[in-house]
C-alpha cells in the first residue's frame, strides 16, 4: 500500500512543477511578443505615435539590440503607411 504522505509529497511537487513550466511559457511567450513588436512582425501592430518616434527608437534599439527599419516593416493598420507620411520626422 502507497504511503500517504509520499502521495501527497509527489502531488505537490508535480503542482510545482506545472506552475514552473507555466511560469516560464509566459514569460518566454511576453520576451517573444516583444521582439516581434519591436522588429516589426506583421502581425503585431504598431500605433501611429510610434512611427518616427525617438523615444520608440530608443527603447526598440535597448530591447532587441537594433535600429527600427521603417522601410522594411509592413504595418499592420491599412491606414498605418498613409498616416506615417503625414507625421513631421522629429
Amino acid at each position: 500500500m502507497l504511503n500517504p504522505k509520499l502521495v501527497k509529497n509527489t502531488k505537490e511537487k508535480m503542482m510545482t512543477i506545472v506552475i514552473a513550466l507555466l511560469i516560464v511559457g509566459w514569460t518566454a511567450a511576453a520576451l517573444i511578443g516583444t521582439q516581434a513588436y519591436f522588429r516589426g512582425e506583421q502581425t503585431k501592430p504598431i500605433h501611429e505615435r510610434n512611427w518616427r518616434s525617438d523615444s520608440f527608437n530608443t527603447l526598440a534599439k535597448s530591447v532587441t539590440g537594433q535600429e527600427t527599419d521603417y522601410s522594411v516593416r509592413t504595418p499592420a493598420y491599412a491606414m498605418d503607411a498613409f498616416a506615417s507620411n503625414s507625421l513631421p520626422n522629429s
